[in-house]
C-alpha cells in the first residue's frame, strides 16, 4: 500500500484491516520502512531503526490476527519512542553525545512495557536535544532535526523526532516526554495532536514531579487509543495512579453546550503570541461557542515572571546532569546546554529552595485563576516557528518561550495539544486545551471537536518541503 494510503488511516481503521485480512501487519511495516529509507535522512527524525527486530514482532502479530487472536490495541501498529524513554536492548542517550559509551538499558519504562504488552511494532527512536533541555531539535548526538512542512523550521523540542516523523508519516504514534511542554511543542511546529496527561496517569520512569510520557499522532482518536495503553498502575513511579480501565478512544464525541471555556492569550508576562497564532485560539473559541458553549476571556493569571523560578530549577538540574556525564571532549555536549546549564552554579541549595516554594505559590495562583472554567484554550506557543538552528527564542535562555506550556507542568493538569491552522508559509499552528487534573478525557473530548470544526486539509508532507 502507498504511504499516502497508509497515512489517510487511523490506527482503529488500520486495526479493522487487520482483523478483515486486508492488510497485514509485515506489508504495512515494510511499507513503512521503505517510506523511512527514502525521508529520514531529510528530516533526522529517527535512529537505531532495528528492521529485524521489527519484522519479527511483525510476523508474530500477522499470526495473530490470522489467528483471531491480537494482544492489544497496537497490535501490529509501526510505532516509534522517543530517546529518553528507556527499552531492554536499546541505547538511552537522552540526545548527548558524551553518553555514546553507556551500555544498553537493562529495564523497560512503563510507556515501553506498556507498548510491547499491546502488541506495538517498535521499530526506532526518535531524537531530542541534550538533557531534553531545548525547546528545539538540536543535539549533539543527533544534530539538527527538521521540520517536514518545512525544512529551514525548527521541529520544537524536547519530543523533535517523534513530532517529524509522525508528521512525516513514519510510523502511526509515537510516545514522547513532557517537561516544560516536550509533547506540547513540537506537535504544534509539526502538526499533531499530543496530550500531556494529568501526573501521574501515564508512568514513566525516572519517577518525575514534573516530566511525565504522552501520546504522539496525527489524529486526536489516535492519541486517545495510545492513551488508553499507557494509562496503567506501576509501583516504580511514585507518582502513578492506581489501575482504570478508560477506553478514551471509544468515548471522544461529548456536548459542548454549556461548558465554560476561557480562551487564554496573555500569561501576564513572557513574550505575547504573534497575530497568526492569537487568531488561531480566538477562532477556535468561536468554534466552540458556536457548539453551545459559553466562551469568554481569561484573564491573565500573573502579575510576575512565573517562568523565572522553573527555569532555575531546570537549569540546577541540567548542571547535575551534565557534571555527571562521561568524560567528554567539547563535541560531547550541545554548548547551548552546557553554557546554560552551568550557570546553575551560581545559585546556592537556598535559592533553589526558595524556588521550589515560589513554584508552589504560582501553582496555586494559576489553579485558583481555573476556578469556575471547564477548559481554557491557549497558544501552545507564542509563535508560529522559529530556524531549525536556533536553540529557541531567547539563546541564553532556551527554554523560556515555553510560557504557555512549562506552568502546566507544574500544576500536572492535563492539556492536549490540536492543530488548527497554518500561517501563511503554511507552518501548522497547534492550540492548546488545558483541563482540571484527572480530566484528560474530556480534554482529549475537547481536543476533538476542535479537529472535527477546523476545516483545513491536512496534507502530510510525506516528501519532506524546502
Amino acid at each position: 500500500m502507498s504511504i499516502e494510503s497508509l497515512v489517510a488511516l487511523s490506527v482503529g481503521d488500520l486495526a479493522d484491516a487487520y482483523a478483515a485480512g486486508t492488510l497485514s501487519p509485515v506489508e504495512v511495516l515494510a511499507d513503512v520502512l521503505a517510506h523511512v529509507e527514502a525521508v529520514n535522512p531529510a528530516v533526522n527524525a529517527l535512529f537505531c531503526i532495528r528492521p529485524e527486530e521489527a519484522f519479527a514482532a511483525a510476523r508474530a502479530s500477522e499470526e495473530r490476527w490470522r489467528a483471531g487472536t491480537p494482544t492489544g490495541l497496537l497490535d501490529g501498529v509501526p510505532v516509534t519512542v522517543k530517546d529518553s524513554v528507556a527499552m531492554v536492548g536499546w541505547p538511552y542517550l537522552h540526545g548527548i553525545a558524551a553518553n555514546r559509551t553507556l551500555p544498553p538499558s537493562s529495564y523497560d519504562s512503563p510507556p515501553a512495557l506498556a507498548l510491547r504488552e499491546a502488541g506495538a511494532v517498535i521499530f526506532a527512536k526518535t531524537t531530542m536535544p541534550d538533557c531534553g533541555l531545548l525547546a528545539s531539535g538540536i543535539s549533539s548526538q543527533h544534530g539538527i532535526t527538521r521540520n517536514p512542512w518545512g525544512l529551514a523550521w525548527n521541529t520544537g523540542g524536547s519530543s523533535a523526532g517523534a513530532g517529524a516523523s509522525v508528521a512525516a508519516g513514519m510510523g502511526f504514534l509515537s510516545v514522547g516526554t513532557d517537561i516544560a511542554g516536550s509533547v506540547r511543542l513540537p506537535a504544534s511546529h509539526c502538526g499533531l495532536a499530543a496530550l500531556k496527561p494529568t501526573h501521574g496517569r501515564v508512568p514513566h520512569l525516572p519517577a518525575d514531579t514534573m516530566r511525565m510520557a504522552g501520546p504522539m499522532g496525527r489524529r486526536v482518536a489516535d492519541i486517545a487509543r495510545l492513551l488508553t495503553v499507557l494509562t496503567r498502575a506501576d509501583e516504580r513511579d511514585t507518582w502513578s495512579f492506581p489501575p482504570e480501565a478508560t477506553a478514551y478512544h471509544d468515548h471522544l464525541d461529548r456536548d459542548l453546550a454549556g461548558l465554560r471555556i476561557g480562551v487564554l492569550t496573555d500569561m501576564g508576562f513572557g513574550p505575547k503570541p504573534e497575530l497568526a497564532v492569537r487568531e488561531a485560539v480566538e477562532a477556535a473559541g468561536l468554534w466552540l461557542a458556536d457548539a453551545g458553549a459559553v466562551v469568554e476571556p481569561f484573564a491573565p493569571p500573573f502579575d510576575e515572571d512565573a517562568y523565572a523560578p522553573i527555569d532555575l530549577f531546570l537549569q540546577v538540574r541540567g548542571r547535575c546532569e551534565v557534571e555527571a556525564l562521561p568524560p567528554h571532549g567539547p563535541d560531547g555536549l550541545n554548548p547551548w546546554v552546557r553554557d546554560w546549564a552551568l550557570g546553575g552554579e551560581r545559585h546556592s541549595g537556598a535559592d533553589l529552595y526558595r524556588a521550589l516554594g515560589r513554584i508552589g505559590v504560582i501553582k496555586a495562583r494559576l489553579l485558583a485563576a481555573f476556578e469556575g472554567w471547564d477548559y481554557v484554550l491557549a497558544p501552545t506557543l507564542p509563535v508560529v516557528n522559529f530556524p531549525a538552528e536556533d536553540p529557541g527564542l531567547v539563546f541564553a535562555t532556551p527554554l523560556a518561550h515555553t510560557v504557555f506550556t512549562a506552568l502546566f507542568n507544574q500544576t500536572g493538569q492535563p492539556a492536549a495539544t490540536v492543530c488548527t491552522a497554518f500561517d501563511d508559509r503554511h507552518l501548522p499552528i497547534g492550540v492548546q486545551v488545558v483541563g482540571h487534573r484527572f480530566d484528560d478525557l474530556g480534554v482529549l473530548q475537547v481536543a476533538k471537536a476542535l479537529e472535527d470544526r477546523r476545516g483545513i486539509a491536512m496534507d502530510w508532507p510525506l516528501t519532506p518541503r524546502a
